[in-house]
């Protein structure tokens, strides 16, 4: 590879010995020299290649430390994604969209990355609304950790009649007949809405490839160059990892994955990470995938899922005892883990064990943490601190924070998660997402959430003492991640040495109006000194991917995540040309784009720029 320079940037480094700079340049996959243009010029091979970041902000690759991406990769070309999407009005015309294409026996999905409160109509849809929408195919809606919504088809699809029985801590509300009425919800467990989910199509292990490339790509266009997986219900080792493997040695990663092992055996978990120890060391792999530990399921009496709507929910007395052999065998075997953990009361009882097991077994710098801790003490805090623990945090109360503070108040709310506290009190704490069936993917709003202190649907829940300066935002999404992934000095900062993962913004982060953060992109994307993403002036450097597959899939319909200046952009199309025929999702004037306004040989670069197929059909 020759050396790669890029010049004319506002570079935030996050390194403090040499906070910006204006140029850099990469050679063998790492930073060479990070500063002024002329120094980095003097460094650089006489044949470089030269990109002008035409005076935009550049920041290091983002890290999340909390997606669950392997999934998420196999499933996003099936699912129609309401992240972002302004009103119920718009996602519901997507759906109809989506209906008409989706072919039997296949169903329309929206999974997760959205909430009802981010609606200008502040609720879900009816299920007389999905009926009338797909009175034959089948229609499936997972809304948060809460609830599911079934359409009539989808209920005959899953066989759920008055004759089945309602699992543990879930609820197949039914109508006065005691017939399903298609609503199901967590009470608290969310098993039932992810067991209903697994019972529909999967697509093929072809398709699954294609998907999973089309996911990366769709994070890479958001800056995302790094993730931790955190393993997932129904996501087997190594069955389920089969396609990601495939893609590594295929050298089609463009995203670089350190994955946690989630034990999928109530009652026999003790025996999967056994016999995980013998197959799998952490750190096996290379820089672009490699094994991280276990988690965040360690062992399923511990795990508190955080329906706000609901009461907290008490661990079993089982807990402890459960927990404690899984604890050993990590500790003995040098096993980083992470624990999925919301409240407090199951956070100390967690703790209680490890205190118990570094007793014996001496952590000594294990790099082990919570994922999520809400409502965390200072007391548990500091108990973290002693054992040399973390905390990654999640924006999921940007998207139930109303839940929240229904149920417990506003000043409560103040604190969940207390963030300052953690950082104040020395725990290594770092951000993620929670995606895909929670949170949306997106970074930008999860940095708005630590920076604003606002959910999506505009709630202020945090008084400045919670909310992070920008700089330290984006210190949890970049060089604070990498201790969780054992990986601290390699990546997560621009600076020489290290492996040269960048993204070059549409807007400035450290200058736009607070309420714009959410709605910045990557124009550019580097990863290992490659170019994985390009849009606009960078398009052309980006590498192509293949058509979506199936061609009736919803990305291929819409995109990923909702494109705030498609509006715009569809307004200046048709006041160009005049013309009516407008899509009912976006409004994009087709007749403009098939016209003189948009030459047809463009079409595909122009409506692929804004992430939406919609002109297709």
């Amino acid at each position: 590879m020759s050396d790669l320079m890029i010049v004319n940037a506002k570079i935030a480094t996050m390194d403090r010995a040499n906070p910006a700079a204006s140029a850099l340049t990469i050679r063998d996959g790492r930073f060479l020299a990070v500063g002024e243009e002329s120094a980095v010029r003097a460094a650089a091979a006489p044949d470089a290649d030269i990109i002008d970041a035409g005076g935009r902000r550049m920041i290091p690759g983002l890290i999340d430390s909390h997606m669950h991406v392997i999934r998420g990769g196999l499933n996003y070309n099936m699912e129609l994604r309401w992240d972002g999407v302004p009103s119920l009005a718009d996602a519901m015309a997507m759906l109809r969209r989506q209906v008409e294409r989706t072919p039997s026996p296949q169903w329309v999905r929206v999974v997760g990355g959205f909430t009802e409160h981010q609606f200008a109509e502040k609720r879900l849809p009816r299920l007389d609304e999905l009926n009338a929408a797909a009175p034959d195919t089948p229609v499936f809606i997972l809304h948060l950790y809460d609830r599911a919504l079934l359409n009539g088809a989808a209920l005959r699809a899953v066989g759920y009649t008055r004759e089945t029985p309602n699992p543990p801590g879930g609820e197949i509300v039914r109508d006065g007949a005691g017939n399903p009425t298609g609503l199901l919800l967590a009470q608290p467990n969310a098993t039932i809405l992810y067991a209903t989910l697994a019972k529909g199509p999967k697509l093929p292990e072809d398709y699954q490839e294609n998907s999973t490339r089309h996911f990366m790509r769709e994070l890479n266009g958001l800056g995302v160059t790094g993730v931790i997986d955190a393993g997932g219900g129904f996501q087997n080792y190594p069955d389920d990892y089969a396609i990601i493997e495939r893609l590594h040695r295929a050298g089609q990663l463009t995203l670089r994955i350190s994955y946690n092992l989630f034990t999928q055996k109530p009652k026999a978990e003790l025996a999967d990470f056994a016999g995980w120890v013998g197959q799998v060391s952490p750190g096996t792999g290379d820089d672009t995938y490699r094994h991280n530990g276990a988690g965040e399921m360690l062992v399923y009496s511990a795990a508190d899922f955080e329906d706000f709507r609901v009461a907290r929910p008490d661990m079993p007395p089982t807990m402890e005892g459960d927990l404690e052999p899984v604890i050993r065998l990590l500790a003995e075997h040098r096993w980083p883990w992470r624990l999925h953990a919301t409240y407090d009361e199951t956070i100390g009882r967690a703790l209680d064990v490890f205190e118990k097991v570094d007793a014996d077994i001496p952590f000594n710098g294990l790099h082990w943490f919570f994922d999520h801790a809400e409502t965390i003490s200072q007391r548990n805090i500091d108990r973290v601190a002693a054992l040399g623990g973390g905390i990654a945090v999640q924006h999921r109360m940007a998207y139930q924070g109303e839940y929240f503070v229904e149920r417990y108040g506003a000043r409560a709310a103040e604190r969940t998660p207390p963030i300052r506290a953690m950082m104040d009190a020395g725990l290594k704490v770092g951000a993620g997402t929670d995606a895909t069936r929670v949170a949306s993917y997106n970074p930008w709003v999860s940095l708005s959430w630590l920076v604003t202190g606002r959910t999506v649907g505009d709630l202020a829940i945090y008084p400045a003492a919670n909310r992070m300066d920008r700089d330290t935002a984006l210190r949890l999404w970049t060089e604070a991640n990498t201790w969780f992934s054992n990986e601290s000095g390699k990546k997560g900062q621009i600076k020489a040495g290290q492996l040269a993962d960048l993204a070059v913004l549409s807007d400035d982060y450290f200058a736009v109006p607070e309420a714009a953060i959410a709605h910045i992109r990557a124009v550019l994307t580097v990863l290992g000194g490659e170019v994985v993403h390009g849009e606009g002036d960078f398009a052309p450097r980006a590498p192509k991917l293949p058509p979506v597959m199936p061609d009736w899939s919803p990305v291929a319909n819409f995109g990923g995540y909702h494109r705030a200046d498609e509006p715009a952009l569809s307004a200046a199309l048709s006041s160009a040309c005049g013309c009516a025929n407008r899509c009912a999702v976006h409004g994009h004037d087709h007749a403009a784009a098939l016209g003189a306004a948009v030459p047809a040989a463009d079409i595909n670069t122009f409506w692929g720029a804004l992430g939406c197929g919609c002109w297709a059909v």
